[in-house]
């Protein structure tokens, strides 16, 4: 794993102070949430809850141990999934053979669609195969480097768009990161983030001809996206530009992985101290919730992991698992609420992400019931109802 110490890195350079409400830290208590003052109505239906395809696909395959696991496969091991009657309410989708091939004709769309419709499932948030590995290219590369990333993004869209318009996609986002390394932006980071800033802003334009709205997706192995403070600037510069939070690699910015000069963490700190990491995590969130538009829930035991092409990003556990760092559904009510402690309702569905598992853990109808479980407390203690 590489550091870097540039300015989008700075926490001086950066507007984040622990938030404060009548000059008193404004905490998110456990207690709070479950006890008075918030709307937890047992029927809430809102934000729906998703489960991601692409575990079937990232750390898999010819180059890893496991082979893929197909998406029909991940769409039965979805519908199957119920907690005391409810169940998951759609699917988010990796647009990449060999789930949906980009260059996926109308014929096939109308046979995924109705794929996923049998399972009484809907699409939601999709993600755009912008690396040069599935036919992209860098976000800061070469013209011709960000000219295939671009083609991909309008794919992308093509294909969001006509499953909105088959009725099977009600919401969601398209997701994209820099497709470039924390080392390559280190050569140059003030040209390389304006570059970036530049290819994103042309993916918003091509998204808006499509109706469709791009998020860009923090993770620690992504330059540019790879701090809190990074991802600030790209925000900044890109009138339009969403960010999709995951739990467990946003939990790597406040210990400052790849990024020391962003940690939010003192260097003394230890796990023994969670007010400390609270204040840490709500810091962060209070600077990137206004742009969060698209929302995965993950646990982290705050180590991080790689597996085939993919390069070590935050390490995904079962919500049950007890090196697991976060307490999920308080943790999540730092995103979904703001810092008066109300709903922000800016994400229409939450989509567990859990990549790298073993395919024995993922063919095992408990891993998903565990999930499950887990997402409706949240919808519980966040969520809201409409007819």
């Amino acid at each position: 794993m590489s550091s870097t110490t540039n300015d989008f890195c700075s926490v001086d350079n950066a507007e984040v102070l622990l938030y404060r409400r009548e000059s008193r830290l404004f905490l998110y208590d456990t207690l709070a949430f479950f006890n008075g003052g918030v709307d937890m109505e047992e029927g809430n239906n809102f934000p729906k809850l998703h489960n991601a395809a692409w575990p079937g696909v990232v750390g898999k395959g010819p180059e890893c141990a496991e082979p893929f696991i197909g998406l029909d496969e991940m769409l039965d091991l979805t519908a199957a999934a119920v907690v005391d009657g409810v169940k998951f309410d759609g699917v988010d989708l990796f647009l990449s053979a060999p789930h949906v091939d980009i260059d996926v004709d109308d014929d096939s769309l109308k046979w995924l669609a109705d794929r996923v419709s049998r399972h009484h499932l809907v699409v939601g948030s999709v993600v755009a195969p912008v690396w040069a590995g599935t036919g992209g290219g860098s976000a800061i590369g070469t013209i011709q480097e960000r000219g295939r990333f671009l083609t991909q993004v309008e794919k992308a869209c093509r294909i969001a768009q006509w499953l909105r318009q088959a009725g099977i996609r009600p919401y969601g986002i398209v997701r994209i990161d820099t497709a470039c390394s924390v080392v390559d932006w280190e050569k140059d980071p003030k040209q390389v983030a304006d570059r970036a800033a530049d290819t994103f802003r042309e993916a918003c334009e091509i998204a808006k001809q499509y109706g469709e709205r791009i998020a860009a997706e923090g993770e620690v192995c992504w330059g540019g996206l790879h701090s809190w403070s990074a991802v600030k600037y790209l925000m900044e510069q890109v009138p339009g530009l969403g960010f999709q939070a995951d739990m467990a690699h946003t939990l790597l910015f406040i210990l400052g992985v790849n990024c020391p000069t962003a940690r939010l963490l003192p260097s003394s700190w230890n796990w023994d101290d969670p007010k400390v990491f609270d204040d840490a995590y709500r810091a962060m969130t209070g600077v990137l919730r206004p742009w969060t538009i698209d929302f995965h829930v993950a646990q982290n035991d705050a180590t991080v992991k790689g597996l085939g092409t993919h390069d070590k990003t935050g390490r995904h556990c079962l919500p049950n698992d007890r090196q697991g760092k976060l307490d999920i559904v308080k943790h999540a009510g730092f995103w979904l609420r703001d810092e008066n402690g109300q709903l922000t309702r800016a994400c229409r569905h939450l989509c567990w992400d859990g990549c790298m598992f073993s395919s024995e853990t993922m063919r095992n109808p408990q891993t998903w019931n565990d999930i499950l479980a887990v997402m409706i407390a949240i919808r519980k203690a966040h969520g809201w109802r409409e007819p």
